[in-house]
């Protein structure tokens, strides 16, 4: 079958789902990729179809210093109303001869309603958990606050409902009139569509390890963890002589990157890593990324490169520096060793939470914290802690045993053997009067 996966954003957004879309056409489907135009040369060499959507997100990622949770609603909402309509033009068209459609989050509110539109199966594929739980707060919400006088499952599950409908209804009027223009269906109501693909069941990957956060006990058996989504890297990939040299001429080096991330001052971060590298007395690997850090010298202590697969660098760096975006913090984690996280806004605090929780990284340090003393501190902990070096270790071979590609595989191939566009089709005619 053909099936069209639809996601938007950094690197990070992307890369796990030319995974899991590599594993599909592995299985006998042919998959296309419906993302951002600067993607499209790596996605056609990986030997999946291509289709653009939209333009450069990149402004949508970047807060800036000190951004939160909030700012990067603001910034996504703003772009959803202004770039809604081609959205849509863009996705109907990627989907045109699909008959499945698979969203991530930044895919949701397009890939839904082509699939209403057109009454074919639909998957969501997921990064980070947004399905309500009283497990846990929401990725984008600060955890349980001890004066709060509620139930912390209570609190929990109200954070999942604002995450999902707090942008919702601020889209709301732009979408229904999208739905109406360019797919002909009617508005939907004051729930939206959340409501819906609940109580339908409707199947939901996630492209995370159930060793990070374990499935909560209050999700449904259509709701499948089922571990990272782990792009393979390409074996005619070699790494610059420069790169193996600096590697083999002292101890291990400490990663520092920001991935996608941007400040308004990437000259005063880069300089504030510097220092911390220096005086925690520890070699550096600097990534520029998008802006998080700028070019500076490389010295007989410190490489600046562009770009380097994680996959291939991290498990040869005594420890990683990174945002806490869900794509690095895998990487990372597979790899086997402490991670230092560096928060700047949404999902990248809860992911931060997490790998202090389990032990294999320090306390996060949120950007608007940080400093060349805590960084250094940081950087020391994650490197001498034999405990801590210990519990990445074991976490790692855990995940390395992991295949998450192959279980979202079976997961989909599971649910597709359901009559979900006649479902959807029928409950569509009953909410409609038809």
């Amino acid at each position: 079958m053909k099936i069209t996966i639809i996601t938007l954003g950094s690197t990070g957004d992307v890369y796990p789902y030319v995974g899991l879309g590599l594993g599909l056409q592995a299985s006998g489907h042919s998959v296309r990729l419906a993302t951002n135009a600067r993607f499209e040369k790596f996605i056609l060499q990986r030997g999946l179809g291509f289709s653009p959507m939209g333009d450069d997100r990149q402004s949508v990622t970047a807060p800036g210093t000190g951004g939160s949770s909030l700012s990067f609603l603001r910034q996504c909402v703003e772009f959803g109303k202004t770039k809604m309509r081609q959205l849509f033009i863009d996705g109907q068209k990627a989907c045109q001869d699909a008959d499945a459609i698979i969203y991530s989050t930044t895919g949701y509110f397009i890939g839904y309603h082509i699939a209403e539109m057109r009454g074919i199966p639909f998957y969501g594929a997921f990064l980070q958990p947004i399905d309500s739980t009283g497990a846990f707060a929401s990725a984008f919400f600060p955890e349980f606050p001890s004066w709060l006088k509620v139930g912390r499952a209570s609190y929990n599950r109200l954070t999942h409902f604002l995450t999902t409908q707090v942008p919702w209804q601020l889209l709301r009027p732009s979408i229904n009139q999208y739905r109406q223009e360019i797919f002909d269906l009617p508005p939907l109501s004051f729930p939206g569509p959340f409501q819906r693909i609940y109580q339908e069941h409707r199947p939901v990957l996630y492209g995370y390890s159930p060793a990070i956060l374990p499935k909560p006990f209050d999700w449904g058996n259509w709701i499948h963890v089922t571990g990272y989504w782990q792009l393979v890297r390409e074996s005619g990939w070699t790494p610059p002589n420069k790169l193996v040299d600096f590697l083999n001429s002292g101890r291990k080096p400490v990663y520092v990157g920001f991935g996608s991330t941007t400040t308004s001052n990437p000259e005063e971060i880069t300089e504030l890593v510097l220092n911390a590298l220096t005086k925690a007395k520890q070699r550096g690997i600097l990534l520029t990324g998008w802006g998080g850090l700028s070019q500076a010298d490389s010295s007989d202590d410190v490489l600046v490169v562009d770009a380097v697969p994680h996959d291939w660098l991290f498990p040869q760096m005594a420890a990683v520096v990174h945002h806490g975006g869900a794509g690095t913090m895998a990487v990372g984690l597979r790899a086997g060793i402490p991670t230092v996280t560096i928060p700047f806004f949404a999902d990248q605090f809860f992911w931060g939470r997490r790998v202090y929780e389990l032990g294999v990284g320090p306390l996060p340090i949120p950007r608007k914290q940080l400093s060349v003393d805590r960084l250094a501190n940081a950087m020391r902990a994650a490197i001498i802690d034999t405990e801590m070096r210990s519990r990445a270790m074991a976490l790692g071979q855990r995940l390395r045993a992991e295949d998450g590609v192959a279980e979202a595989v079976r997961a989909f191939h599971k649910h597709l053997g359901e009559d979900w566009s006649t479902s959807f089709c029928r409950q569509f005619a009953v909410s409609s009067g038809i």
